[in-house]
């Protein structure tokens, strides 16, 4: 299908793009790499009549190490966060899960933002966040604020950002030696996974799952279990307190089975 017809400006910086979302309001909507937005635009799930074009501002794209933390642009692209040496080095989580996401054109072209910013629970990269205990950068007509992952995810396709506010940067604790797993079931490598578990022990151990909700979502039963030193066994509640979807690929209670068949591959692979 082709999209509804809109206007379309091309913003020169973040301040610039937000003074167009605060100008055109629930009207707007940014454009950085197109696979989250265009999609919905062509089968006119979205319909703005305003587009703003955030894909040149360079000086979003960047990995840089924080000191305790790796701070991340959000124009950054799938394939740079694959390919970073120093996301192997103390965050491979996020960096292994870049590049699991679509095929290499997606990946060459898709922004960590924009994926986190459409807020699919399909999504691989919003559980990998979650799993590394991330937060975000959002940059609004008032200032900046974070927040951390979880309150970030509100509901299918929905997230906290204003209408006005745009994600900035993202930032994930340093995790270097830390055991931590992705686990994926999809028909065909490029595909939305049916299933998908993101494990990351430690301290304060973590695991995020894929569609097995109505948004990007962390386990607190997994987790507790892992804690409380659990191991493997703590992979048996996985398909607990979760109400997943069903579709053509699968009913609720096979994603429930799959969660927990996944859940434990990871904290397998995790412990080494």
């Amino acid at each position: 299908m082709i999209p509804a017809a809109f206007d379309y400006v091309v913003a020169d910086s973040a301040d610039a793009a937000v003074a167009a979302l605060a100008e055109h309001g629930d009207e707007a909507k940014l454009l950085a790499g197109g696979h989250s937005l265009i999609p919905l635009m062509r089968f006119r799930l979205a319909a703005p009549a305003m587009v703003v074009d955030i894909g040149r501002l360079d000086d979003m794209s960047y990995i840089n190490d924080a000191g305790d933390h790796i701070a991340i642009g959000a124009m950054t692209k799938h394939r740079a966060l694959e390919t970073s040496d120093l996301l192997a080095a103390e965050a491979p989580l996020l960096g292994h899960v870049a590049g699991e996401v679509g095929d290499p054109s997606v990946r060459h072209r898709g922004t960590l933002g924009g994926s986190l910013a459409h807020g699919d629970p399909a999504s691989d990269l919003p559980a990998a966040l979650l799993a590394s205990g991330g937060s975000l950068a959002i940059k609004g007509p008032n200032g900046e604020r974070v927040l951390e992952a979880p309150d970030f995810f509100t509901g299918f396709l929905e997230t906290a950002l204003a209408e006005d506010e745009m994600v900035t940067e993202i930032r994930v604790p340093k995790a270097g030696g830390v055991g931590w797993s992705y686990q994926k079931f999809n028909r065909r490598a490029q595909d939305w996974a049916i299933v998908g578990a993101a494990v990351m022990l430690g301290p304060n151990p973590k695991v995020a799952l894929v569609n097995m909700g109505s948004a990007p979502m962390r386990h607190n039963g997994v987790e507790s279990g892992l804690a409380g030193g659990a191991g493997l066994d703590a992979a048996s509640v996985a398909g607990d307190d979760v109400d997943p979807p069903e579709d053509l690929n699968a009913d609720a209670e096979y994603r429930k089975h799959l969660a927990r068949v996944l859940v434990a591959r990871g904290i397998a692979e995790a412990l080494g």
